[in-house]
């Protein structure tokens, strides 16, 4: 097997990246570098982690898997060699681990000055829990996201791992490498990107600062939003399916009536919310999903089903746009955004662990691979 780099058609085509793997937000941020055109070498430990799901994992499509035992000198110089040539390095383990290793961001930037060092974590790189363990519902919750979530009064609820791993951490850690990079290559000078996930979650937290800040938000599924409304909301169709309603502006909410064929109170008048909710909900209650979808398609009624993966894949705006692809017979989103002149592109599958070491190594400018390979420094499987 043979790997060669520069293969990326994207806005980084040309930009190298060494990801000392993780996982949760910090795969993902380094799938988007990929799908953007990097050339991403992501070091796995040999001996393998915590939720491997190997060739299976989305998060490491666009990639080569080189395994390397990071207890062992010769290793670690390895990479430290990796650093001398890369753009970025992005590690996601707890503050003080890479430090240990020797492959802090001391020892990287001594090799390569302009080098940008990612660093994602939950609680940040200081402050009383830097070095406590957290996942994704910790984080928000302390960042005073999760008390919001939901339209049940009693209790939040939790969109998953959204929110906090992807919403207020990869997405984040790539804004904040990607303006570190073109910090780098105008001054000459690398500096650490400290991307918190609880520092993320806040900042997307904005809208509902405001709200608070104007009295508008009283509590979970009061706001205008968060299902505090009729005219915002989720409705179930007759076949046990649903439909979103998100008619804010008063021309929507005029065409959604017309479409829907109701005759509703005044919606500026707050004692008629309930009469125009149970209106709203016996109306949707009567016909199936899809005959919902067809009465409000194309309109701007701001009206649009809940589907399944594979059912928004197959959707005609979805499949128009190619949103979803499926490479191989497996369904994916497709890389994103879209840029005019240096379209994005999926290259390669998510490799097993350790995979593609003796060639990515090569590839990379490593001479003495199998060497590495002979003494256990490096594992190719």
């Amino acid at each position: 097997m043979t790997y060669e780099l520069g293969q990326g058609t994207g806005p980084l085509r040309g930009v190298r990246v060494v990801e000392l793997a993780g996982i949760g937000p910090g795969p993902h941020a380094c799938m988007l570098l990929a799908d953007l055109g990097a050339d991403v070498i992501r070091v796995e430990r040999s001996s393998g982690g915590t939720f491997d799901f190997g060739s299976a994992d989305l998060l490491n499509r666009g990639r080569p898997s080189v395994a390397l035992d990071l207890k062992d000198p010769a290793a670690v110089e390895t990479v430290l060699r990796l650093v001398e040539t890369a753009d970025v390095l992005v590690e996601g383990m707890r503050p003080g681990v890479t430090e240990r290793l020797g492959l802090g961001p001391d020892a990287c930037l001594a090799r390569n000055p302009r080098l940008v060092y990612g660093r994602m974590t939950g609680w940040g790189q200081e402050g009383p829990l830097a070095h406590a363990a957290g996942h994704d519902m910790n984080y928000i919750a302390l960042a005073g996201v999760l008390h919001g979530l939901g339209q049940d009064p009693s209790r939040p609820h939790f969109p998953t791992n959204l929110v906090g791993d992807f919403g207020g951490g990869s997405t984040y850690l790539v804004i904040g490498v990607l303006a570190a990079l073109l910090q780098a290559r105008l001054s000459g000078e690398g500096q650490v990107v400290d991307a918190a996930i609880v520092d993320g979650a806040a900042h997307l937290n904005a809208m509902a600062a405001t709200f608070a800040g104007m009295g508008v938000a009283g509590g979970r599924g009061t706001g205008p939003l968060d299902g505090g409304a009729p005219w915002y909301d989720l409705y179930e169709t007759a076949d046990g399916g649903h439909m979103t309603l998100g008619a804010l502006e008063p021309q929507f909410w005029d065409e959604f009536c017309r479409l829907a064929e109701l005759d509703l109170p005044d919606r500026n008048d707050p004692a008629q919310a309930p009469a125009i909710r149970e209106a709203i909900a016996a109306r949707f209650a009567e016909r199936t999903q899809e005959e919902w979808t067809a009465v409000f398609d194309g309109s701007d009624a701001c009206v649009a089903p809940v589907l399944t993966l594979t059912e928004a894949a197959a959707h005609p705006h979805m499949a128009a746009r190619e949103t979803y692809v499926a490479p191989g017979g497996v369904l994916q989103p497709a890389p994103a955004p879209r840029f005019s002149r240096t379209p994005a592109t999926l290259s390669t599958p998510p490799s097993n662990r350790g995979a593609d070491t003796r060639a990515a190594l090569t590839a990379w400018g490593i001479d003495d691979v199998e060497a590495l390979i002979d003494s256990g420094a490096a594992v190719q499987r």
